[in-house]
């Protein structure tokens, strides 16, 4: 069957439209995306806007129309953090169930982690043996590990990149002194999770899925997205350290001239940068792997199973 799935990010909405059935890998067939950034939409009251919610019922309704024109059987609407922390969540779920037709399942942030983890799990196998997985969103970052399908701890922090940018990096290029303390912000929150994880021991693979891992694996010399999924791409964290004094000292447009660096994410590069060092330091991690599949894989891995247990 045609599956699509539709993600309400922090960044961007983004429907994945999938040829699949239960025991084989889906096969994307179609993709269809709009910035949103609602993460940077939010007002002083941590609601979205009117502007955000008309743009985002706008958006739902085109990439229910992209899936119409695809054949896709079903879609499989879900949100994740910059929905769910918004003050008014309620309100924009319902004016989006009212003009739309679409019911959007509000993901929690274990959610997320679990979804990811799963779909890391079943890209690499179980010759991947233990997997901490690392996800950098818009406005959160998921860390998960385990052995299984399931992962043994999954954990969701406030330090997604749109998020970090909108909130503790207002100049272009960045005040040095406001890096800083994005720095030491970003490393409290991360160090409070870490003694959760090691004490179940050392992980046998280290996975980074997201953009923004994809984007740093990139201008840190991986292969180009065109070369194909099957490439194996990994970022090393001394590249990583390297690269970090480097987009702080760039203004957004000279971000967005870096090699796969994508106009719309060039701003929140530098606070992803930042996480993912502190993640790869604080984790004591040399080097992950970048995986293709993440959340909305996940969903999707997650439907079909449910399908074949019918």
């Amino acid at each position: 069957m045609r599956l699509g799935v539709l993600d309400v990010g922090s960044n961007t909405v983004h429907l994945l439209v999938v040829d699949a059935h239960p025991g084989a890998c889906p096969l994307p067939a179609h993709s269809h995306k709009a910035e949103l950034r609602l993460a940077q939409l939010l007002d002083d009251d941590g609601a979205i806007g009117p502007h955000g919610v008309d743009r985002l019922v706008s958006v739902v309704k085109e990439a229910l129309q992209a899936a119409e024109d695809k054949g896709v059987e079903e879609v499989l609407p879900f949100a994740t953090s910059a929905v769910r922390e918004a003050r008014n969540a309620d309100e924009v779920l319902e004016r989006v169930r009212a003009e739309t037709g679409v019911e959007l399942q509000v993901l929690t942030g274990s959610e997320e982690a679990r979804l990811t983890f799963l779909a890391a799990r079943r890209w690499f196998g179980w010759s991947a043996g233990k997997l901490l997985v690392l996800d950098i969103g818009g406005g959160s970052l998921e860390v998960a590990y385990g052995m299984d399908e399931e992962p043994d701890a999954a954990a969701s922090l406030p330090l997604g990149a749109g998020r970090l940018t909108a909130g503790w990096l207002p100049g272009d290029p960045p005040d040095p002194d406001d890096v800083r303390a994005l720095r030491r912000h970003v490393r409290t929150e991360i160090a409070r999770t870490v003694g959760e994880f090691s004490r179940l021991g050392t992980p046998d693979h280290v996975v980074a899925t997201s953009k923004t891992f994809k984007q740093l694996a990139r201008i840190a010399g991986a292969a180009r997205s065109a070369e194909g999924l099957y490439v194996q791409r990994e970022l090393k964290r001394e590249s990583l350290e390297g690269w970090v004094p480097r987009l702080a000292a760039m203004t957004e447009q000279e971000r967005a001239e870096l090699p796969g660096v994508s106009e719309g994410r060039a701003g929140q590069l530098l606070a992803g940068a930042l996480v993912a060092e502190a993640a790869l330091d604080l984790f004591g991690v040399e080097r992950v792997e970048i995986c293709p599949w993440a959340l909305r894989e996940g969903v999707i891995l997650r439907r079909l199973d449910h399908m074949d247990s019918l």
